[in-house]
């Protein structure tokens, strides 16, 4: 059993994700919580003040990993085009690999990023974010031709145009036999876009 002494934000949020995937979000409590952690519910609360707050949390946590997955695309000795690429590719598969592996779990995410707009648009931010800065270097090295002041309009802009292979509310059409092609269709059309 957990003490309060030794019990962490972190374990915290480990156990709720485990415990949502047991009861889903329509049924876990932060007493299902506490008891999976073996301390009171008061232990919780000392380090996330509402059920609120601990849900974000564990939202923000699934949805940091992602961020963290792609980050080995955005530097690298790599041309910046191959590692558009890359990034691309790695977040289809990431998503397509959350949606497939354990889909009780993203069923769960799902209705949390409902709950939490401001975590997700965080989320969707970091990753644009992440595109602005491979397109800035293609910039530098001569393989973009994006103007410097349309960075980040063109970064959202890919982020958009690839919305169908990383947005979960397509999740379902991520096994189709096609969506390999479509993926690298799309990839080609805006790889041409930005080097045009």
């Amino acid at each position: 059993m957990a003490t309060t002494e030794t019990l962490t934000a972190e374990r915290i949020l480990e156990v709720t994700e485990e415990v949502l995937r047991r009861y889903g979000p329509a049924k876990a409590t932060v007493v299902d919580v506490a008891r999976a952690l073996g301390v009171s519910h008061g232990s919780v609360y000392r380090h996330f003040r509402t059920k609120a707050a601990l849900r974000e949390a564990v939202t923000e946590r699934w949805l940091h990993r992602t961020i963290t997955a792609l980050e080995p695309y955005t530097e690298g000795p790599k041309p910046a085009d191959q590692r558009l690429t890359d990034w691309l590719t790695a977040l289809f598969s990431l998503k397509r690999a959350k949606a497939g592996g354990d889909p009780e779990l993203m069923a769960t995410f799902q209705v949390l990023i409902g709950e939490n707009s401001a975590v997700v648009d965080r989320h969707e931010q970091h990753l644009v974010d992440q595109i602005a800065g491979i397109l800035a270097d293609g910039r530098r090295e001569g393989v973009f031709t994006t103007p410097e002041r349309e960075l980040a309009t063109t970064a959202r802009a890919v982020f958009h145009a690839t919305d169908r292979f990383h947005n979960p509310a397509h999740a379902a059409e991520w096994t189709a036999p096609d969506s390999e092609a479509a993926f690298a269709a799309v990839l080609s059309l805006v790889l041409r876009a930005l080097t045009a």
